[in-house]
């Protein structure tokens, strides 16, 4: 079995994102080689940059990933992730398995991605390690991560191209809910928002996908958070009004009851039905992304659910260019939960999808960025305040305290 390592000529851009040049073949590049070797017979080159995992940026992906000319598989890229985490952090809270100092160090990512590109019939694999940190919500460690989330492969999917506009997805697919995604290394800051917390992360199920001129669109029935029952539609449909200005409308909802509950899957959120509206704003150094989010559950008293609920916010997420190596990424968000009082009903239990019925958060995160070439290094400060809080829902020891601030580091290699 032998490689035959060749550059590759072509310079293009990839999702409207212009790539830089390539640099001479590293160590790096030369490791995971071998490692694929193990896994494909054939030669292999440095492409231009794949369309998934996304990123929102700061991060950009490795401009020249590898790619294995795996045979009768085709042309298959190769790409990864390796970095660690490092927080400080404000009136810890005390939950059981997860972290309870007010300083850790973790992994948080050690991903591989072997996809396909082109074809008929496309594959794409993300496996390894991940740590999902949130703000107000406790810091789960990325080993733990695996055993109660979404496993050591939390994302894979075949692809079926129908035609350039039409394409059908299955398997374990990311969710369209939201402006943020799951992994870090894939947004604009290292933790994602209050907002995201609401919102379900990573659905078993099929998804339709159309694309036209300026319209995108997709359809898809899934397990909603996880679940494992098949009862969620989700719908997208976005409009690039043009280069700089854009708009999402997204809508989710199960259409039967679930009983199913766990770490990913929160028994209210589950059963009930989630919408946004994004708008993006893109020019130059400069990305504007407003959204408006509206969850429901309703009442169910064979699940529970005694009583309604409903929480309602909005987030701006902002990300400004200073050089070719240096960023700095922004976000502020508001939500606020309410619903149906329980009166003088004695086996009422009033519907908390927040810090307690009819509480209310706001966060502010700042996030500075340097990256060079694969390498990347990113602080971050981040503040959360709870109103209204019920007791035993908020953070810290006593579950009493209204706020909660934290600074992270996060550094790494996007392979």
């Amino acid at each position: 079995m032998s490689f035959c390592i060749r550059p590759t000529h072509a310079n293009g851009a990839r999702n409207g994102k212009q790539r830089g040049g390539r640099k001479a073949v590293g160590a790096h590049r030369l490791a995971l080689l071998c490692a694929c070797g193990t896994l494909f017979t054939g030669t292999a080159a440095w492409a231009d940059p794949v369309g998934a995992p996304s990123f929102s940026g700061p991060l950009a992906p490795n401009a020249k990933p590898l790619t294995v000319d795996a045979g009768p598989f085709g042309e298959v890229t190769v790409t990864g992730q390796v970095s660690g985490i490092a927080m400080a952090q404000s009136h810890v809270t005390n939950a059981a398995g997860t972290v309870t100092s007010d300083t850790m160090a973790d992994l948080s990512n050690a991903q591989i991605e072997i996809q396909t590109t082109s074809g008929p019939l496309q594959l794409y694999v993300q496996a390894g390690t991940y740590a999902l940190p949130s703000l107000g919500t406790p810091y789960l460690r990325s080993g733990k991560a695996l055993d109660q989330l979404y496993g050591p492969v939390p994302v894979a999917y075949a692809k079926a191209v129908i035609s350039p506009d039409l394409s059908i997805s299955a398997g374990l697919l990311p969710t369209m809910v939201g402006a943020e995604s799951t992994f870090t290394f894939q947004n604009m800051n290292i933790e994602r928002g209050l907002l995201w917390n609401q919102e379900p992360a990573i659905s078993r199920g099929a998804q339709i996908n159309y694309t036209h001129g300026k319209l995108s669109a997709a359809v898809s029935l899934n397990d909603g958070y996880y679940s494992g029952k098949f009862n969620w539609v989700s719908g997208m449909l976005s409009y690039a009004i043009d280069s700089s200005n854009s708009i999402t409308l997204i809508g989710a909802g199960s259409l039967s009851r679930s009983r199913h509950a766990s770490f990913a899957t929160p028994v209210a959120q589950n059963n009930g039905s989630i919408f946004n509206i994004i708008y993006t704003y893109n020019s130059g150094p400069l990305t504007l992304t407003p959204y408006l989010q509206y969850n429901r559950v309703d009442r169910d008293d064979a699940l529970g659910i005694s009583r309604s609920a409903e929480t309602y916010g909005g987030a701006l997420l902002a990300k400004y260019t200073i050089s070719n190596s240096f960023s700095l990424a922004a976000r502020g968000e508001y939500l606020k939960s309410s619903g149906q009082g329980c009166g003088i009903d004695p086996d009422c239990t009033q519907t908390n999808l927040l810090y307690g019925p009819h509480s209310d958060a706001w966060s502010l995160t700042f996030t500075p960025t340097y990256q060079k070439g694969i390498f990347f290094a990113r602080a971050e400060a981040s503040y959360t305040r709870i109103g209204n809080l019920a007791p035993g829902s908020g953070f810290g020891q006593d579950f009493n305290e209204r706020d909660q601030a934290r600074v992270l580091l996060e550094t790494g290699f996007l392979f």
